[in-house]
């Protein structure tokens, strides 16, 4: 019997909670019967919501979009820490925070801009060649550098006081990525006089991909049809960097991963941009260009499939 032939293309799923990234990775290789399947950025066990999987050629690509702003939407909890800075954690410690939606506001602002943030222990940098949540889970706690991260927007919305020393609020952020959400949460309980945690958290977005394009993961699993129709064409995945539709000499030559000057790409504004999706008549993404020199471009990468399915 043949093969069936490898998908390429990305999958923007809805995950639910209760399972890792790499869970809802092994489950679309289930899904789509092939090895070659990655994700696009790290998302808690406890969270939901949008994560851009790739499947064949277009993992190539995820890169790119790991590098992508997110947008989450998480409720914070005060009063109350965990050890791991969420609700999956065990509780350190518990004190009355009679905080208003006023200085809860104040506080979320000083949060946006370029920030340092200390990583959780529960995650997956290494340290001294070990992954952290590995440490931690033997009862090994170590120092961690703080990290540079950009918070672009921290809006503080629904408020909950039913618990006036406990209060609750949503927020919504627009991150780089690297952001720890949860690590936000704490620091706002810290700067507020008295700690926090990250009571529950969804991902609203991964660049452009957003929930009106997620798929839950039931639905994909559900119907071979569903899971097809949710993939989209390796194109998308950079669907926000410029593009060009060089001629077919130069395209040919783009297909053998040649340097090329800005000119046989088109492009005019030679400052404007460091990356280039190069695609076909047919709108098919051929490869990615990286800016060489001030007017030479080089291959970044050259797929192999240019279809979303072969």
């Amino acid at each position: 019997m043949a093969r069936p032939a490898s998908v390429h293309g990305v999958v923007v799923v809805d995950k639910p909670g209760g399972m890792t990234s790499h869970d809802v990775v092994a489950r679309c290789r289930r899904i789509f019967g092939q090895r070659q399947v990655g994700h696009a950025g790290t998302l808690d066990p406890d969270a939901t919501g949008v994560l851009v999987i790739g499947l064949g050629d277009a993992t190539r690509l995820l890169r790119w979009l790991s590098e992508s702003r997110k947008v989450y939407r998480g409720t914070v909890a005060f009063g109350t820490s965990t050890t791991t800075l969420d609700a999956a954690g065990a509780v350190v410690e518990q004190v009355a925070m009679p905080v208003s939606q006023a200085e809860v506001e104040q506080v979320a602002s000083s949060f946006v801009g370029d920030i340092l943030q200390i990583p959780p222990m529960v995650s997956s940098i290494k340290i001294g060649g070990r992954r952290l949540h590995e440490l931690a889970r033997e009862g090994v706690e170590v120092e961690r550098p703080p990290r540079p991260v950009t918070i672009h927007r921290l809006d503080v919305g629904e408020f909950d006081a039913s618990t006036a020393d406990a209060p609750r609020v949503v927020i919504d952020v627009e991150c780089s990525s690297g952001t720890y959400i949860r690590t936000l949460a704490a620091d706002l309980g810290v700067a507020l006089g008295g700690v926090a945690h990250l009571e529950s958290l969804r991902r609203l977005a991964v660049g452009s991909f957003t929930l009106d394009e997620a798929t839950p993961l039931a639905e994909l699993e559900a119907t071979p049809a569903v899971a097809l129709g949710a993939v989209l064409a390796p194109a998308a995945a950079m669907r926000a960097y410029p593009e060009c539709q060089p001629s077919p000499e130069v395209l040919d030559r783009v297909r053998h991963g040649a340097p090329l000057f800005a000119s046989e790409l088109g492009i005019v504004d030679e400052t404007s941009t460091e990356l280039l999706a190069v695609l076909d008549a047919s709108d098919r993404l051929v490869a990615v260009y990286e800016r060489w020199r001030a007017d030479r471009w080089k291959p970044a990468v050259v797929l192999a499939a240019n279809d979303t399915a072969s």
